[in-house]
């Protein structure tokens, strides 16, 4: 599998530059932003680990997501991701962290639509938090690559941002 090298760098960069870390708690992306991770330039300095939990009993057993939620929303909601991403962080003894859930193929849960759901959190604050569509025909591993490169590009911007505003305030 390839991956963005020059996000990868990127975020590596940013991370190293602050002696900060990462973790990742991963559902629809099935360890895809682990494997992303891993190949970082100097992964070991910034990457904590991560956790790929598919399933309701496993997300409540690891991730500690609300266990009546979990079941109202088949483990897929703004609220259980996010949840997924501070549980991870502390796991992990991470700075940041990401999380994942959704669907990769049209089922009956999901109401035939393919989705995702993504958070990235920050000292135990969530600084992003969005939904990402595709077309209900979008082949599972297509769906679950595209929605790794989301995550990336938008943990990517989150860093920089972080960065200039860290800059500009001192």
């Amino acid at each position: 599998m390839k991956f963005s090298k020059v996000i990868l760098d990127q975020i590596s960069k940013n991370l190293r530059e602050r002696n900060q870390t990462i973790a990742a708690a991963e559902s629809v992306t099935s360890g895809f932003l682990q494997l992303a991770f891993s190949q970082m330039l100097n992964a070991q300095q910034i990457y904590n680990g991560g956790i790929t939990a598919y399933t309701l009993e496993q997300k409540v057993k690891h991730l500690k997501v609300d266990s009546t939620e979990a079941k109202e929303t088949d483990c897929v909601s703004t609220n259980i991701t996010e949840s997924m991403a501070l549980n991870v962080a502390n796991l992990f003894d991470a700075d940041w962290s990401v999380a994942t859930t959704g669907y990769a193929t049209a089922v009956p849960e999901s109401q035939g639509e393919i989705f995702s759901y993504y958070a990235i959190a920050y000292k135990n604050r969530i600084v992003l938090s969005e939904r990402t569509d595709l077309h209900p025909m979008t082949k599972p591993l297509d769906a679950q690559k595209y929605f790794m490169e989301c995550v990336l590009n938008s943990l990517d911007r989150c860093l920089t941002k972080d960065v200039q505003s860290l800059k500009t305030n001192y």
